[in-house]
């Protein structure tokens, strides 16, 4: 067994617990809390001290793309898949030893990296893929200025989007993730940044393409993530069943009502959009544009959402293969200070990123993101208190011990 002994355990919800214990027994989590009611250390196990023990934190919006520097649909679509696999086995080894033991990702190749990480021939958080991206034609996973034919090719491998239109071509899209393994479903609702002649304001899909989505997704008890900007998609994904909303960029108070109303979870992304500001050199002009067009009302829409009480969980849109870019894997942290500044509290803050976050797989959920007993063992160590400075969780070298289901990855040695 692993014994973590602590000043402090941060239990992903709840209230903190000073000197505490955790205790690590394979996979599972067998006691987590303080050391007074901890049992009888045995003579074999491994025990650690540290300042502070918390569950290994998720991010729930991530894609493993494979590209090394500017991001686009064009370059989504033309980056060979054998190239962007092999770049994203170094991205996944990255977000494990940042802290980040599971990711949610909203279409990538992490879908074929995922098994490989399970049986233990590479290193990397759990990965939970939707697989491709579905959009319709013209739509936000569209690249528009490739040929159509070509894009939508069925035989088609590279790129991680996928163009279907009306009810019957939307089911076998479905069909096709679930195929390959996806754990939910993603689904664009309105336009994007990133794509050329769409715009983030603008709805996507009907409501009877979207409701097909939803319902067959539920037959296989799968969610359906919905990227959206405007409020039209918003309000549309949420009519439609979809679980959580994706960026969330026109927010206001009657959207608030239906999250609400619906038990939807928002995943706002700040992170990515502060990282696009930053570089504006990696997108193309006309992406550039509509960044700086929407990026306050996305501030100021996030805020809302927190103060209101939406359900939020951690995400961040990242997933370029070049590390010293903000946009780039290793940065995945740096959302928490995010939702602080939108009017969280760092505790609150935590628990989007660890106890909340599994909540966006709904029925596919795995039992993680608490320090509680009969939970996975994925559980990380800081060299400083998160809720005095939140913005530890951002510095991977603070992250001093990494475990994932039980097996130390990560240590001081």
């Amino acid at each position: 067994m692993h014994r973590i002994h602590a000043d402090l355990l941060i239990p992903g919800a709840g209230e903190p617990v000073a000197n505490g214990v955790v205790v690590l027994d394979g996979d599972r989590i067998a006691f987590a809390g303080p050391e007074a009611e901890a049992p009888a250390a045995g003579p074999d196990d491994d025990t650690v001290r540290v300042p502070v023990v918390m569950p290994g934190l998720w991010d729930c919006h991530t894609h493993f793309a494979g590209l090394p520097g500017s991001v686009s649909t064009q370059n989504l679509m033309l980056t060979r898949s054998e190239v962007a696999v092999a770049r994203s086995v170094r991205d996944a080894e990255v977000a494990l030893l940042a802290g980040f033991t599971s990711v949610r990702e909203m279409s990538g190749y992490g879908i074929f990296l995922a098994p490989v990480i399970d049986e233990g021939t590479l290193t990397g958080p759990s990965i939970y893929s939707a697989g491709r991206l579905i959009s319709q034609t013209g739509g936000h996973a569209d690249a528009h200025s490739l040929p159509y034919e070509w894009v939508t090719d069925p035989r088609r491998a590279n790129g991680m989007l996928h163009v279907a239109d009306g009810v019957p071509e939307c089911l076998r899209a479905v069909r096709l993730q679930l195929r390959m393994g996806a754990k939910l479903i993603k689904v664009c609702t309105s336009g994007g940044v990133i794509s050329e002649l769409d715009h983030p304001r603008h709805p996507q899909y009907s409501d009877a393409e979207l409701e097909a989505i939803v319902e067959e997704a539920a037959r296989a008890d799968r969610i359906v993530a919905a990227h959206c900007h405007g409020k039209a998609g918003i309000m549309a994904a949420l009519r439609a069943g979809c679980r959580t909303i994706e960026h969330g960029t026109e927010v206001d108070e009657e959207v608030v009502d239906a999250m609400k109303e619906c038990d939807a979870i928002l995943v706002p992304t700040r992170t990515a959009f502060e990282a696009f500001l930053a570089s504006k050199a990696l997108l193309p002009p006309d992406a550039r544009g509509k960044l700086e067009e929407i990026a306050d009302r996305h501030r100021e829409a996030m805020a809302l959402a927190c103060s209101a009480g939406v359900r939020v969980a951690m995400g961040t849109d990242l997933g370029t293969s070049s590390h010293s870019s903000p946009l780039g894997w290793g940065h995945n942290g740096e959302e928490f200070a995010h939702l602080v500044a939108a009017g969280l509290t760092p505790l609150q803050a935590i628990e989007a990123g660890t106890a909340a976050a599994p909540l966006t797989l709904g029925p596919q959920a795995p039992r993680s993101g608490l320090l509680a007993e009969g939970y996975d063992a994925d559980v990380i160590a800081l060299s400083a208190n998160p809720l005095d400075d939140i913005t530890v969780l951002a510095r991977p070298d603070d992250v001093t011990h990494v475990w994932k289901r039980g097996a130390p990855v990560k240590s001081p040695a």
